[in-house]
């Protein structure tokens, strides 16, 4: 079974999500609105709102409730995603003009704010206390993985537990959430909700340390942004890490990285991303995504057998052998 069909399955009630998505953006300030739009229009995977709906089949499916969870962990992410272009100083997303590249910083930020606040606005229609202290404990952590990030700019004396902590509260735990609050929504059991949290928290580790690699493996036809993006902007990530830990490499990458920091985001990553990619360092990344992923299926396999439960091991799958 491939992403799409999975897609297909859902696709009537994710075309409602998206519908809502759109709507939830509409009609305070019409700056904030066009901006907020332009990223949605942008696109994505979608992926937090399908684990949303898939969670919510352990429980008393309800589309009318999972919306207010579906539609704003997506706004979160969208948001993140707004600041982080930003901190990044990004021109591009997905192909498309960043907000802060068709407008400017200011701009852009408040459109993250504006958009964090709909997110929040739209969760409280649920009277879930439980749900509302993991969705505000999950961006209370995000915040920290995002100063992490900045702290760690430029870094390569970083070890990879500092890498996967910071992986941890950018990427897996919005993830993890997204699988947990939907069975949460759904009313189904303490152990559903904390399998599906432990499920969507490897996947997302697994999502992260893929992202990374396609960043130097990657087109920038298929993921929508030069490859060494993350390099460039100072983002030390695994497979650097692991690259820098071969004693016959560590010292003239080290150089291509300290010219890549004195020439800036326009620098000539080239050298450097060949020096990775020949390296043993692709390659132990990839088997700790490998490891993450088994983690994930061991989870669902405490979960009862359902065409859910197929659905998220096919997308466990597909995270692991990503191209884009």
């Amino acid at each position: 079974m491939k992403l799409m069909d999975i897609f297909g399955a859902l696709k009537r009630d994710m075309d409602f999500i998206e519908r809502q998505l759109y709507r939830s953006i509409e009609g305070d300030d019409e700056l904030l609105s066009e901006t907020s739009l332009h990223l949605l229009k942008a696109g994505g995977k979608r992926l937090r709102p399908v684990f949303v709906l898939l969670g919510g089949k352990f429980g008393d499916y309800d589309l009318e409730k999972l919306q207010h969870v579906a539609v704003p962990l997506e706004l979160i992410h969208s948001a993140s995603l707004v600041h982080d272009d930003v901190i990044d100083d990004a021109g591009t997303r997905r192909g498309k003009p960043t907000v802060k590249a068709k407008w400017d910083n200011k701009i852009a930020m408040y459109t993250g704010d504006y958009i964090y606040a709909k997110a929040l606005m739209l969760a409280t229609q649920l009277p879930i206390p439980q749900l509302h202290r993991i969705l505000a404990k999950a961006m209370v952590q995000m915040s920290v993985g995002e100063m992490e990030q900045i702290r760690d700019f430029f870094n390569t004396d970083q070890s990879v537990r500092n890498y996967l902590l910071r992986i941890r509260r950018k990427t897996a735990l919005l993830i993890a959430i997204s699988c947990q609050l939907g069975a949460l929504a759904a009313g189904a059991p303490a152990k559903t909700h904390s399998l599906l949290y432990r499920y969507g928290y490897n996947v997302g580790m697994a999502f992260q340390i893929r992202d990374d690699l396609l960043d130097l493996c990657g087109t920038e036809q298929a993921i929508g942004k030069p490859p060494g993006s993350d390099m460039r902007q100072g983002n030390i990530t695994l497979p650097v890490i692991y690259a820098l830990q071969e004693p016959g490499l560590k010292e003239p990458l080290l150089r291509e990285i300290a010219a890549i920091r004195e020439e800036g985001s326009g620098a000539d990553a080239s050298r450097a991303i060949r020096m990775i990619v020949s390296s043993p360092g692709i390659e132990r990344a990839e088997r700790l995504a490998d490891r993450f992923i088994g983690k994930a299926l061991d989870a669902l396999e405490g979960l009862p057998e359902s065409k859910s439960r197929t659905h998220l091991k096919e997308i466990a799958l597909f995270v692991n052998k990503r191209s884009y």
